[in-house]
């Protein structure tokens, strides 16, 4: 919203009215609680009223729910739980305040929710507008414990709201934007489907030395190698004092756990500068060089993308062959899919490896060609779950 005249940033042509604040009460006809029937009584459950819990409901998900329970009338009656009628919002107000979901069928629901029927516009609308209210208030007090909200909190919240026509127009807009990620998000699942079923069939299985599926035209069997066979220049790195804040904050790129979310690694959280790299066992990993994560995500994997110090807590390898490179990357992904480091791990305070059992890790080699082949058949599935990786949800509604 501007400060100016209670209205958004962008618009649909043709509107010009500032948006009115209105509390939710005013947005509802009615409202209904909740209840759970007793376990004990199997006449009370498999009836034809669903009922939903709050783990039902997923995060950012509005109109999208799987129900598993359904309860009878002889539940309904003898329990707190009540028919709540469709075209309502069940809203969370207990375990996993924030969270809601729109229901065009009648249901009944526990004892942790709020539910807001007879709704006073667009339903689309309201159901953006209510959730970002939530999120926006949970992440105002993000680190404390919100335990719940009650009925009439709820229903005091302030909410901006347009004139009807705009409400249905923006509700449309935010419905057809979820449909697509959605849609994306349907697509990214099965394509991580297929990249784990293509890892174990185009790598051999323990103990044989060629793969269930290979390109056309190879059949000479694979070679064990050791990993450190491969490397043209290994090595961990090092953290600079934390004590010394000269030592961060410069144009170094520093190479954090959390900075690996996929094959690519652009950026880092952190980073140093040069007397930083100098006072420390740290030294600049070159641009494509592969990451091994050796504590804690022990066998998380990244293509650095751009020159980065590191810390100890990875080991770094450059190759002089990209394709090899590729390879190796997509057959540590598999190694950390089917958990082959825990063999090697060393347990105490903390799991990790050293770089002595990263160099002695074994993986079947085929020839230069064949390698080349599965790494690019590896790296444009990458780029197709890339594409269809869930953004996160574009909610502001004002």
């Amino acid at each position: 919203m501007t400060g100016k005249q209670n209205a958004p940033e962008i618009r649909f042509e043709g509107f010009t009215d500032p948006w009115e604040q209105r509390k939710l009460g005013d947005c509802v006809g009615s409202t209904y609680g909740g209840g759970t029937p007793s376990t004990s009584h199997d006449e009370y459950w498999g009836g034809n009223i669903p009922w939903i819990q709050s783990s039902n409901v997923l995060e950012n998900e509005l109109f999208r729910i799987d129900i598993p329970k359904a309860i009878t009338q002889d539940g309904l009656s003898k329990s707190a739980a009540l028919q709540v009628p469709g075209n309502s919002i069940a809203v969370v107000t207990h375990v996993g305040v924030g969270k809601l979901v729109y229901l065009p069928f009648p249901y009944a629901t526990s004892q942790d929710f709020v539910s807001l029927s007879e709704l006073k516009g667009d339903a689309n609308f309201l159901c953006y507008a209510i959730h970002r209210k939530l999120q926006s208030e949970l992440h105002m007090v993000q680190g404390s414990a919100i335990k719940g909200i009650t009925k009439e909190e709820l229903l005091g919240k302030a909410i901006f709201l347009p004139a009807a026509e705009e409400q249905k127009l923006v509700g449309n807009q935010m419905r057809a934007i979820d449909n697509l990620i959605t849609l994306h998000q349907r697509k990214y699942d099965k394509l991580c489907t297929v990249k784990k079923s293509m890892l174990d069939k185009m790598f051999p299985k323990p103990g044989e030395t060629e793969p269930e599926i290979r390109f056309e035209g190879f059949t000479d069997p694979w070679e064990q190698r050791k990993l450190g066979e491969l490397i043209q220049l290994g090595g961990s790195g090092g953290t600079p004092s934390a004590n010394n804040p000269d030592y961060y904050g410069g144009d170094i790129p520093f190479l954090s756990i959390a900075d690996i979310n996929g094959r690519d690694i652009t950026n880092t959280a952190k980073t140093l500068t040069d007397e930083g790299l100098q006072n420390s066992a740290a030294w600049i990993v070159p641009s494509g060089a592969v990451s091994l994560a050796m504590y804690a995500s022990v066998g998380k994997v990244g293509i650095i993308r751009q020159d980065t110090a590191t810390s100890q807590a990875f080991y770094n390898m450059v190759f002089d062959n990209e394709a090899l490179r590729d390879f190796v990357f997509t057959r540590l992904e598999k190694a950390e899919t089917d958990s082959e480091w825990e063999p090697y791990i060393s347990t105490g305070t903390q799991r990790n490896l050293n770089a002595d059992k990263v160099k002695s890790f074994s993986l079947d080699v085929p020839s230069s060609e064949e390698a080349s082949e599965i790494s690019a058949y590896f790296a444009n599935l990458d780029t197709l779950i890339t594409l269809h990786q869930r953004e996160p949800r574009f909610a502001d509604t004002g």
